[in-house]
């Protein structure tokens, strides 16, 4: 078995309460087409924060952030299409609208599936469960001046020109749709995402969402592809440096020159350098050998095929049936003690 080494991080089963055991995981994010990570609507400047460039260079410079949501997201909706293609996502009773599916965003949460029990929900008068995937804001390697690019997009009509009628042609073309920032193809994030007390198939769930993950940010339609790899896994009893501090130290790693495009495997270079000297630090108690983390991709990639996907899910599923309570409806009181159906999760 491909997890052995991992034995005394994982949890055997589902529990309601922690007991302290983490598994990290260390994630190139890399742009494969244009991409859009912004907070706000159409047209608002990319995410970004000044921040150190390495942690011995103290010179402050701009990166680019891809939030926690972004990151996690996509994922959570990327396992869900197979819990929802599979039978997997339970029903909810909804006063005046009877049995609803489980779905993000709608405040009505089925506080059953695999997706509730790992990525978490919060909904008044039904409990709550807190994510055991815990993220936070990942950034780029390089200074967000570098890799940051605009474009004037021409507005065709149907016609195929950018004149509506003949009698237009010595008028001025038509409106162009204005500049917009966007994030280059080739551009590297990385990340540090940390598993709290979960189980191998829910390890295997999590980062199969990872691996196959490939679109992210705004119009994920048309632009947002990007490849995510694991460059390693930790186990322990605490968290890991935090995401800015691995990418502070692999910008150091890296020396000069930096200029986009930055070769991937220069990256990937200096981040496991970094991250091998992670072994010593206090807490933590195993590293995955780039052999043993190729088994343990090996392995997920195995059961999210289409001939293991069923069982794997089902099984995992089963998991969590001695903790499934069906919450029944209350009537919505009066005055302070009203009940009210409260979604807090948000996804974009």
């Amino acid at each position: 078995m491909s997890l052995e080494k991992l034995n005394t991080v994982l949890a055997a089963g589902y529990e309601n309460f922690p007991k302290g055991r983490f598994i990290s995981l260390v994630v190139l994010r890399t742009t494969h087409s244009e991409t859009i990570f912004r907070t706000e609507g159409s047209g608002e400047p990319m995410s970004s924060e000044f921040v150190q460039a390495g942690l011995t260079d103290e010179t402050i410079i701009p990166r680019l952030v891809m939030t926690k949501r972004k990151q996690i997201a996509p994922e959570r909706r990327y396992g869900r299409e197979f819990l929802r293609s599979h039978n997997l996502l339970y029903t909810k009773t909804v006063k005046d609208q009877g049995e609803v599916v489980c779905s993000l965003n709608t405040n009505k949460p089925c506080e059953m599936c695999i997706d509730c029990f790992l990525y978490g929900f919060a909904a008044g008068g039904g409990g709550a469960q807190k994510s055991r995937i815990w993220t936070e804001d990942a950034f780029s390697v390089l200074p967000a001046n570098d890799i940051l690019g605009t474009r004037t997009i021409n507005a065709i009509y149907e016609n195929g020109t950018m004149r509506l009628k003949r009698e237009e042609d010595t008028k001025a073309s038509q409106s162009l749709i204005p500049d917009g920032e966007y994030i280059k193809p080739g551009v590297h994030f990385l990340d540090v995402v940390t598993l709290k007390d979960v189980t191998a198939d829910e390890l295997r769930y999590i980062v199969g969402n990872i691996l196959f993950t490939s679109r992210y940010g705004a119009v994920s339609s048309r632009v947002g592809r990007m490849e995510n790899q694991i460059l390693g896994v930790f186990g322990s009893i605490t968290e890991l440096p935090s995401s800015l501090e691995l990418v502070q130290a692999t910008y150091d790693a890296l020396g000069e020159p930096l200029e986009h495009p930055l070769n991937i495997n220069r990256v990937i270079t200096a981040t496991k350098q970094v991250i091998t000297n992670w072994q010593n630090r206090r807490g933590v108690s195993v590293q995955l050998s780039d052999e043993e983390l190729a088994n343990l991709i090996t392995d997920v990639e195995t059961h999210w095929s289409e001939a293991e996907r069923d069982t794997f899910l089902k099984r995992l599923s089963q998991s969590y049936e001695p903790f499934r309570q069906i919450q029944p409806e209350k009537n919505k009181g009066k005055g302070k003690g009203k009940n009210k159906n409260t979604q807090v999760e948000v996804e974009n």
